[in-house]
């Protein structure tokens, strides 16, 4: 599928014409990746964050906000939980917080792989080469870093550097790569200046670098944030330009990716289960999505870990999201995957 197919995806609004979209991805899904949904137990540790982001609810400059950072023995807690639920991997998410050292980071991932079968996952930021070294040395096994956006204009509009310092995650994926982590991306659709040829970059990117794990979920800012309040209308691209934040646009970029990239780990994210709680997720699977994250962090730091607004499942226990997740992976035909379910080899 070469760019202009996916443009032409991208924008097509023909509800038979994408019936065919749906049922080519979830064939290629079937075919590729098979029918078992993996989970991945999130554990948000905190939710300091040095950056600047025009749209996080958590960043460095975001008011009224409570900041908490989980001691050791509570994020062990978490994967011993993700582990008696059953899931084969837990992944470890907070802001871009210097405050959590690398050697603390470390000693519970070694405490982690040394207790249990569980892969780990680390999504914590752009960090020096040295500390993403030492998480791998002690057993690390994936590392997640959206670059939200493949167009540099954008990207630095919403993510700006740090002083003295240049964002390029690209190249930290790729190094991470070589440090051998299983390297994970993802793309926000409906960004404020986000155009159709971008989103169209966006999906090609993810084939260029064959990325391992690519989550795709709707632009949903908070009000906090310059991307979210009110001269949000201020930074759209010209009318017709815009991508909508919508369901239905997630939803074919969520397709689009497991046509390029027919071997990837993709979710069915919890921002698309935000925006729609009653079927979210299970459109997701069923649209090429092979992969859930179901929230093991504590309902009281959980309610703290508000990058956007409205975030489903911010009340309820691990117990009540393994229930939920599971009746709706086989309300829908498919299976609760086994083991840490990493990338399918070609």
């Amino acid at each position: 599928m070469q760019r202009d197919e996916i443009l032409h995806w991208l924008k097509e609004t023909d509800e038979a014409r994408l019936e065919e979209l749906w049922a080519r991805a979830d064939a290629v899904r079937k075919e590729r990746v098979g029918d078992e949904v993996h989970l991945r137990g999130l554990i948000e540790i905190g939710n300091y964050c040095v950056r600047q982001c025009a749209y996080c609810g958590i960043n460095a400059c975001s008011q009224g906000i409570t900041r908490y950072r989980m001691a050791t023995e509570e994020i062990l807690a978490c994967a011993r939980e993700a582990h008696r639920l059953g899931y084969g991997s837990v992944v470890m998410q907070a802001g871009e917080d210097p405050g959590f050292k690398a050697e603390t980071i470390a000693a519970i991932v070694r405490e982690i792989k040394t207790t249990t079968p569980l892969a780990v996952t680390l999504s914590l930021g752009e960090r020096e080469d040295d500390e993403l070294r030492l998480w791998k040395e002690a057993g690390a096994d994936r590392y997640l870093l959206r670059f939200e956006t493949s167009d540099p204009a954008l990207y630095d509009h919403i993510h700006p550097s740090l002083p003295g310092t240049l964002s390029d995650r690209m190249a930290q994926l790729e190094r991470m790569r070589d440090m051998g982590y299983e390297i994970g991306t993802g793309v926000m659709v409906g960004i404020p200046g986000q155009t159709w040829d971008i989103l169209a970059q966006d999906i090609d990117t993810f084939r260029d670098y064959d990325m391992d794990m690519i989550g795709i979920g709707p632009f949903l800012p908070s009000p906090r944030t310059p991307l979210g309040g009110p001269d949000a209308a201020s930074h759209m691209a010209p009318e017709g330009l815009q991508v909508p934040n919508d369901e239905l646009t997630t939803l074919k970029a969520v397709a689009l990716t497991r046509l390029v990239c027919p071997q990837s780990n993709i979710p069915s994210t919890t921002a698309l289960a935000t925006l729609d709680p009653k079927a979210g997720r299970e459109l997701g699977l069923s649209r090429g999505a092979n992969v859930v994250m179901p929230n093991v962090t504590p309902p009281e730091y959980r309610v703290l870990y508000e990058i956007y607004p409205g975030k489903a499942c911010v009340h309820e226990t691990a117990q009540v999201c393994h229930g939920c997740m599971e009746a709706r992976i086989r309300s829908i035909g498919r299976v609760m995957g086994k083991g840490p379910g990493g990338r399918k080899a070609s």
